[in-house]
């Protein structure tokens, strides 16, 4: 019997290299005047972002630029909006990494309503979004949040007083996903290492989550392979277009899992981290995911009745290990063997390097959740967790 589920909204999908192309002509069907939402390098830099405001630009289409450093504050949101709240904005256009898509994400949100974007977010606000937005695109330009599909943006305020939250509504989801892997070949390996793992996290939490269900553990899994096939891959050799595209498809599916399971204990961890230190998140999340997936599975071999969380363990080794023909066990410990492996190979720095001491932790764990985790954790069992990458 199939469990019950539920499937949020997707974007409508284009999915090819090249298909950057198509965007002049697809923003020119939604009016004159476009918001074009970028980071301070990479694709901002490129011939192909002279190449793309150049056809804009003979097409009619008024350009309004918003540079996105690092992930987005609720004073960048709402100072951008105060400048084109009266440009009769037709489109917002992203293109970029997560943040800046984020961004965009909350601008066409809050270009149809009055207030700060802080009032709007979850736990934190007091007021309630009615959905309305501008359209908005989402091009990512590497391969990991999968913001391009899920109706979320994920605002920060970095310090003491600092968090993440998401500003949230099933129609911020965007209108079009234009995923062109050509786009993610400027990516330097580091941010590669980081994006990869943020997305290989994002599968693996939902395919674990205690709300994953068999569209979204099908998806996970297929998401998964393109992970053990071409994260490395991509990292080594920033030019092999197939393992781009397999880690473009991979953070694509990552985004539709996760606005459907949820996640766990490794985003939980990451959100505080990022909030209070600043810490980028694809980092935090990649350090933490051996220790975080090795506690799980010693607390659920402990426990009764987890059979099925365990066989799902053993299905992620099985999709990582060359060796056939295994009993589970073997698979399970392969898979948190893979996780340690991975996180040497990538060269993903401990929490010690963004300058986190020890004294910090215990602030990181009592305000961290593991909502959806395959296994509930304490404060104390975060602390572990934290305590093994410092």
């Amino acid at each position: 019997m199939v469990k019950p589920f539920r499937l949020s909204r997707i974007p409508r999908i284009l999915f090819r290299n090249g298909a950057i192309n198509d965007l002049p002509a697809i923003a020119e069907s939604y009016g004159k005047n476009l918001v074009l939402v970028t980071g301070t390098r990479s694709f901002a830099a490129s011939d192909r972002a002279d190449h793309l405001r150049g056809q804009l630009i003979a097409r009619g289409v008024e350009i309004y630029q918003v540079t996105v450093a690092g992930e987005p504050s609720p004073v960048l949101v709402d100072e951008s909006v105060r400048q084109l709240k009266e440009a009769g904005i037709s489109l917002v256009v992203s293109i970029g990494g997560g943040s800046v898509m984020d961004t965009g994400k909350a601008i066409s949100a809050m270009l149809t309503t009055d207030g700060s974007v802080t009032e709007y977010l979850e736990v934190i606000g007091t007021r309630e979004h009615s959905g309305t937005k501008v359209p908005f695109i989402a091009v990512p330009t590497t391969s990991g949040t999968g913001s391009e599909a899920t109706r979320n943006a994920v605002i920060s305020q970095v310090g003491k007083d600092g968090f993440k939250r998401s500003l949230r509504h099933d129609n911020f989801v965007p209108d079009l996903a234009i995923v062109d892997p050509g786009l993610t070949l400027n990516c330097p390996p580091e941010i590669t290492a980081a994006a990869g793992m943020d997305c290989f996290t994002q599968l693996a939490e939902a395919y674990l989550s205690d709300k994953s269900g068999a569209l979204t553990g099908a998806l996970a899994v297929d998401g998964l392979r393109a992970v053990s096939r071409s994260l490395l891959r991509a990292f080594t050799d920033g030019d092999d277009i197939e393992a781009r595209s397999d880690m473009s498809y991979a953070a694509l599916m990552s985004g539709i899992c996760l606005a459907n399971a949820g996640l766990g204990a490794v985003h939980g961890l990451a959100g505080t981290i990022g909030a209070l230190f600043g810490i980028p998140h694809g980092v935090a999340c990649g350090t933490l995911m051996a220790p975080t997936n090795e506690l799980n599975v010693r607390e659920l071999r402990r426990m009764n009745n987890q059979e099925t969380v365990l066989a799902k363990y053993a299905s992620l080794g099985r999709i990582f290990a060359d060796a056939s023909e295994k009993n589970d066990s073997y698979y399970i410990d392969f898979f948190i063997d893979y996780l340690r492996a991975v996180t040497y190979r990538l060269n993903l720095p401990d929490l010690a390097f963004y300058g986190l001491h020890r004294e910090d932790l215990s602030e990181i764990a009592s305000n961290s959740d593991c909502k959806n985790n395959p296994v509930s954790l304490s404060e104390e069992q975060m602390l572990e967790i934290l305590l093994k990458r410092i």
